[in-house]
């Protein structure tokens, strides 16, 4: 059993928390985790548009995160992060998701592939630095549901991704088994499935979030997809990223996380009770996800007891909160809901 490590230790001087892709979604809310508790994280991405930070953080907060512009499929800007900031904890969330890896495989893969060589390449060069290695998988290393037959898809399932974008968080996953076994070098890949919340305007599953941001400003959307997903609210995200770079996991592991599994008509009919105006603005139509969304989670609660998970009635209503309060400052961005 690995020892628990609170959501919310205090913070560390010798620590230094690197996020790559942090100017993203979820690397966004490990910035917001961060900062919140008095870390002073470096936030490394090719991308200078701070808008999804500064939509969870004030200027204060701001003013706490080092940001640093650099390619990740660049070995040496991703060496000139980890070594010149002096970092103790690696996280990383650069990526391109199921889409652009679909229109652009190449790029995907160097991106998606290189650039997480890179960190590992960077990570072992400084191992003496580097005391933990966290990165995003997905599920979408597993394949469609009609794969793995009825039920909840067990630890240990076969990878049968069905995407490009898919293959290569397999690769990567990979990848980390093989600096485990020739170089002993541990790292933890993060498996999430359909993560809700401010920040999330891009990708697959990104339609829930936007159907909560659209009945906030009152227009009509149409979320892409039906059928089963697994709902999972980004802070509780943020924080298994985090409670996974601070406790001392040794080897390759992989976590599958798990929400609120559901039918597509159940959010929303969750969304229609927690905002009532979604009823006449809401739908979902289309084909269901080319991957399964039934996981089993055992290993995660095995390895770091203690997980808290949001119910998604309180994540509805904390994503809706901070849209409209957005939306009363003049800061919310909605051009997310042309797509």
């Amino acid at each position: 059993m690995v020892e628990s490590v609170p959501n919310n230790p205090a913070p560390h001087i010798e620590r230094r928390f690197l996020v790559t892709g942090a100017k993203g979604f979820i690397g966004a809310w490990i910035a917001k985790e961060l900062v919140e508790r008095g870390d002073r994280p470096c936030v490394f991405d090719i991308d200078t548009n701070t808008s999804r930070l500064s939509a969870l953080l004030t200027p204060d907060q701001m003013s706490s995160v080092q940001l640093i512009q650099g390619d990740i499929t660049q070995s040496r800007d991703v060496e000139r992060a980890v070594a010149d900031n002096g970092a103790t904890h690696v996280l990383h969330l650069a990526g391109l998701q199921v889409p652009f890896c679909a229109a652009d495989p190449v790029r995907g893969a160097m991106i998606n592939v290189v650039g997480t060589l890179n960190v590992f390449e960077a990570a072992r060069r400084h191992r003496d630095q580097v005391q933990s290695i966290v990165y995003a998988s997905s599920a979408a290393v597993f394949g469609p549901e009609e794969l793995y037959g009825r039920g909840t898809v067990p630890e240990g399932a076969p990878l049968l991704p069905g995407t490009h974008y898919g293959v290569f968080k397999q690769c990567n996953e990979g990848n980390a088994r093989v600096y485990f076994q020739d170089n002993g070098l541990s790292s933890v890949g993060i498996r999430p499935g359909a993560v809700y919340g401010v920040g999330r305007d891009r990708g697959m599953t990104s339609g829930p979030t936007k159907a909560i941001k659209a009945t906030v400003v009152g227009r009509p959307y149409t979320i892409r997809f039906t059928g089963g997903l697994d709902l999972q609210y980004v802070r509780d995200t943020a924080r298994i990223f985090l409670r996974c770079a601070e406790a001392s996991l040794t080897g390759a592991r992989t976590y599958t996380l798990r929400g609120d599994v559901m039918q597509m008509n159940k959010f929303l009919q969750c969304l229609g009770e927690i905002l009532p105006a979604s009823k006449a603005l809401a739908k979902a139509e289309g084909q269901a996800l080319p991957v399964s969304y039934d996981f089993d989670d055992s290993a995660l609660h095995r390895d770091l007891p203690g997980v808290v998970r949001t119910p998604l009635a309180e994540g509805i209503r904390e994503t809706a909160a901070i849209f409209e309060r957005l939306q009363k400052t003049g800061h919310l961005d909605i051009t997310d809901l042309e797509t």
